[in-house]
């Protein structure tokens, strides 16, 4: 296996969709699990793209966490920077979906947020030599809701930072998973100052900054290179490096919205893996490696599950030459 180019940090876990669309959590009497959790999303994406990748995530000693490596084993993720809690169970959250597939986090079942073994990662097990060979850090903000993998975060920053490692951070707000919601802006916002790519959706970037132009984002955050916000069904817009721009959403018919961030996020850091850092300068390549991304997460809604559905780089090229036939 060769060494990871991407590093993905955080959280590894089963989404049990629900089978009823349109029901809500406490009435819904089937779930189906399926392998998730953004990290991981993202690392798996990675691989089946072409781009090697390595998951950084603590999940329990239980059958759970073992499905879920076995998982991240079988898409050839590296597995050097998993720990394992003996005590604390792995995460398992529970998904309802609107009548259009919509997703929506309901909750944990009987275990609180702040007991599942993702909390506990331990900074000073990191594979620090890892970091020295990456050239990307994924990481998302749900690590950061807990001290321990709150303080893994922060060391993995500065692990990258001491490597020149590039960092990318998706917003990924999730107030399920925080005990104290209010606390979450600042350390977010903080966070934010040590990336160098930042990944929103619309609803984060009003949330966190009060507009959706990536622009303003970008003049207001001065330390990233790049600034995306996705929109779903509306696209997305993009500001790297001064250059601004806006990509329509590709029309398919949607399974699962479930991990199609994650994939977006995927999808750009492999082309930023395969065109290089200075592709950044040049326009007509920004807006095609983003609507690389874009495609990578229109074909992710086409099936259920985030892992399970998502594409090869086969299978995107193909796609992509429907819809630039003369590329």
């Amino acid at each position: 296996m060769s060494q990871p180019r991407v590093l993905c940090l955080g959280e590894i876990l089963f989404d049990f969709l629900s089978d009823q669309l349109g029901v809500p959590y406490e009435q819904v009497t089937a779930w189906t699990p399926y392998p998730g959790g953004a990290p991981a999303n993202v690392a798996t994406a990675l691989t089946k793209l072409g781009t090697a990748s390595g998951f950084i995530g603590c999940v329990g000693q239980d059958e759970t966490g073992d499905r879920l490596l076995s998982v991240l084993q079988s898409a050839t993720v590296d597995l050097a920077g998993v720990q394992r809690h003996p005590q604390a169970p792995t995460r398992g959250v529970y998904v309802v979906r609107s009548e259009t597939g919509d997703r929506a986090f309901a909750g944990f079942g009987q275990v609180p947020t702040t007991e599942f073994a993702d909390t506990y990662l331990d900074a000073a097990q990191l594979p620090v030599q890892q970091f020295e060979t990456a050239d990307y850090l994924a990481i998302g903000t749900l690590a950061m809701a807990y001290p321990a993998s709150r303080e893994a975060t922060l060391q993995a920053l500065a692990l990258a930072d001491q490597a020149y490692t590039k960092v990318l951070l998706d917003v990924n707000w999730r107030p399920v998973f925080w005990t104290a919601p209010e606390t979450a802006p600042r350390l977010i916002r903080d966070l934010i100052q040590h990336c160098d790519f930042l990944k929103l959706s619309d609803e984060e970037a009003k949330w966190l900054f009060n507009t959706t132009d990536p622009g303003i984002i970008a003049h207001r955050v001065e330390t990233v290179e790049a600034v995306l916000v996705t929109a779903g069904e509306k696209g997305c817009t993009y500001c790297v490096n001064g250059v601004q721009g806006s990509l329509p959403a590709f029309q398919m018919p949607v399974v699962d919205t479930t991990g199609a961030g994650d994939s977006f996020v995927a999808g750009f850091l492999h082309q930023l893996c395969e065109r290089g850092i200075s592709s950044l300068m040049d326009a007509a390549q920004v807006q095609a490696m983003v609507q690389y991304a874009s495609a990578v997460g229109a074909l992710t809604t086409t099936k259920a599950g985030a892992i399970a559905a998502q594409p090869t780089a086969a299978e995107v090229d193909a796609f992509l030459q429907t819809v630039n036939p003369d590329s």
